[in-house]
This record gives C-alpha cells, structure tokens and sequence, in this order.
C-alpha cells in the first residue's frame, strides 16, 4: 500500500509523546475527555448549551461579564460602522486612529508611559521576549510561566540567548541562577502576574528586588490580573511594586476585558523599539477595529467609580466559592483571584469528575497533565461578575455530590503523603 506524502506526515505527527497521550485519553474516554466542544447558545448569566444541553459556564474568562454590557457591544457596532470589518494593514505601515486612542487610553489606565497592542498576548510574547534579548544576554524563565513565554524563550534560546528557568516563585532560586549566569549585558525574568492553572500570585516585590540587585528587569505576563486585580483593574504589578520602573508588563484585552488582543505597558522608548524588534507585530496583523473602540469603552469603565461595584460582585462570588470549597475540606488552589482549582490528582479521576459536573449542570474545565503535572489533575473553576449567588451554590452543592462518587484528596491526606 502506498502511503502519500500527507499522511506520511500524519502518521509521523502520531508518534509525538504529547500527541500519543491524548489521543490515548481521548479512546479511554470518549465521553468525558470534554475538550473540543462546541457552545450553541448562551444568555448574560453564564448559562450555555452544548449538544442540547444547558449548563451554568464556570469555564468562562470573561471576569467582569462585560461581554454582555450593552455600552461594549455599542462600541463594536459603532467602530464596525466607522471602519469596516478590518482595516487590512500591517501596523508596520498603518494604525487607524482607533489603535491610537486604545493605546493612549491603556496607557493612562495602568499608569504607564505607552501601551503597545498585539493581536493576543500568546503573540506578545513570542515577539517581545525574543526582541528584548540576543546573544550576549540572559533570559530567566519561571518553571511554570505560561506556555507562551516558554514558546518565545524557545525562540530566543534558537536566536543565541542564554536561557535559564528558576524554581517556582522562588526568590532564592532565582537570585542563584542570575549568580551562576557568569556575566550578561542584560537579564530578563519572566514571570505570569496570576499563574493561570492555580490562581496563585508571585511575590512579585521580593523577585523584583533580586532583579535590582543583579541588573535584572521583571517580565511579568499579568494576562490573568488584567481587569480584576488591584486598583482600578490594573493587574498585579502596580500595588505590589509601586511603579513599572524595572517591569514590563503584559495584560490581556480578551479576559477581564472581554474585548481581543493583548498589550505591553512600557515606556515610549521601549515601545518604538519593540515595534522594530518585535516579529509577531510587524507580521501578525491588527486588532479589528471594531474591539479598538470597545477596549477604549472598557477603560473608561475601568476609570469609572463602577469599577468598584463590578468588582465587589466578583470578589463576592470568588468569596462564596472559596469558602464553600473549603468547608467541604478539599484542597483549593487559588482563591484570590477568579481562577479556582480543585485538586483531584488521578488523570481518570480528574476527566470522570468533569463528566459528573457536566452531568449536574455545571461545566468546569478538567485540566490534567500536560498542562499540570502528572497525577496532579485540577477541576479549574473560573468565577465571574455575572455568576448568580444560586449558580454558585448550585455548584457547590454537585461537588457534594461528586465527593461521595470521587474520592477527591483533603488537606490532611496530601499532608500525609508529603511526609
């Protein structure tokens, strides 16, 4: 039998380990692997229906629920009306003014001098790290950054730059691998400002101090802080460090902020050289528009005393969930933020469980290795503005449920087996 060149390469694609273990899963499981779905419908509750079936959302990064506000989708119509679907132009040639006033606007929002806009924050960070960094300079990597800056730390690695990772949050192993670099002309760290499968904060002000102290500049990719942290929204770094004076730091347009793309804060000397350095934004095209003008809508929100009542909704939820989760003497990841994560461990387990929710009316998303490490699946809750308080406890009450099918692992019995 011949085989065609296609599906030589299909067949060679099938030999990847990654690629091995899930389609393994997804023949294991047919009818809980619960990846690839597809939403028919959903109304400004969180509720959607997949395959017929209603569920409350609690997969959605949509935090504040502003993709429902009637302000953001008169922005989209509004910029759609004044420019078309798409303005057809690299921004290396041409900007409408609307991506000028989306990044004037960002920049007064988080207190930076400019903003610099990608069309998502996967393609921020595998442009900016590779153009911040070259062959005489070192690049440190937290072990569990997020996979777009281990994608662009890849790419800087193949352009000749030195590149390290550093133990989890860890300012003493951070401080001795910057030690045992041996001499750079510059170091960056990389870091996320909400680790995203956990919910859990870095001690930002505790890393930033190693990196002042060896000439090192914090790379904080806050895509999940964005919108819901700190004041006004403006992520994590602001009130942790005071200024951006040694971060650059990375913020998401299509979560807190339910519009498209991804930004960097900088200063205007950094942003007009990331705009000649920076591959995936000469190459990778504009935002729509039609979301430039909605990202303006959203600041001025954001900038607005109701940011306070948006966000006191939210944290009510994260609160409710939290506490709840807790009293049920499981172990929870997060808590601060609204990523949540139940740990369940046993990669069926963790798919079955998904499953089981689904079954009871609720969707989460059933996270299992790669993307944690083995045999540490996690139910990953994520809350938002909009969750109504009977969602919340209707949620907590299918875990109940769960529990007694699932023998989902408590503090004391991860205490026992860490001894």
């Amino acid at each position: 039998m011949i085989v065609s060149p296609m599906q030589h390469l299909a067949n060679a694609l099938r030999q990847n380990g990654l690629i091995r273990f899930i389609e393994h899963f997804a023949e294991l499981f047919p009818t809980t692997h619960m990846k690839d779905m597809v939403v028919e419908r959903m109304d400004p509750h969180r509720v959607i229906e997949v395959g017929g079936k209603k569920v409350v959302n609690f997969g959605s990064d949509s935090f504040l629920g502003l993709d429902q506000d009637p302000r953001v989708l008169d922005a989209l119509h509004r910029g759609i009306r004044r420019w078309g679907s798409h303005n057809g132009a690299s921004r290396a040639f041409s900007s409408v003014q609307a991506n000028i006033d989306a990044e004037d606007k960002l920049a007064e929002w988080l207190g930076t001098e400019a903003t610099l806009i990608y069309p998502s924050v996967t393609l921020a960070n595998m442009g900016a790290i590779p153009g911040l960094v070259g062959r005489q300079d070192v690049l440190i990597v937290d072990e569990q950054a997020h996979n777009s800056i281990q994608e662009g730390a890849k790419i800087a690695k193949a352009n000749g730059t030195r590149l390290f990772s550093f133990s989890h949050c860890d300012p003493e192993a951070l401080a001795k691998v910057l030690d045992e670099a041996g001499d750079y002309r510059c170091a960056v760290v990389a870091i996320d400002g909400v680790y995203s499968m956990s919910g859990e904060l870095p001690p930002l002000e505790q890393l930033n101090r190693v990196c002042l102290q060896r000439r090192a500049i914090l790379y904080v990719d806050d895509a999940h802080g964005t919108g819901v942290m700190g004041r006004q929204g403006r992520g994590t770094v602001l009130d942790a460090l005071g200024d951006y004076d040694n971060a650059l730091v990375i913020g998401s347009l299509s979560k807190g902020f339910s519009c498209m793309g991804g930004f960097i804060g900088c200063t205007h000397e950094m942003k007009r050289l990331l705009k000649m350095r920076s591959n995936t934004y000469i190459f990778g095209g504009p935002v729509a528009p039609c979301y430039l003008e909605a990202i303006c809508t959203v600041c001025d929100i954001l900038n607005s005393a109701e940011y306070e009542l948006l966000s006191a909704r939210l944290h009510r939820n994260i609160r409710q969930l939290s506490k709840g989760l807790i009293d049920r003497d499981l172990v929870v990841l997060g808590g601060q933020t609204p990523i949540l994560s139940v740990l369940v461990g046993d990669e069926e387990d963790t798919l079955n469980g998904g499953n089981y929710l689904f079954e009871q009316g609720f969707y989460v998303q059933s996270v299992t290795f790669p993307a944690v490490p083995y045999h540490a699946g996690v139910l990953r809750i994520q809350v938002n503005a909009n969750h109504l308080t009977e969602s919340i406890a209707g949620l907590l009450d299918a875990i109940t449920k769960l529990s007694k099918v699932i023998r989902l692992p408590g503090p004391e019995m991860v205490a026992r087996r860490a001894a």
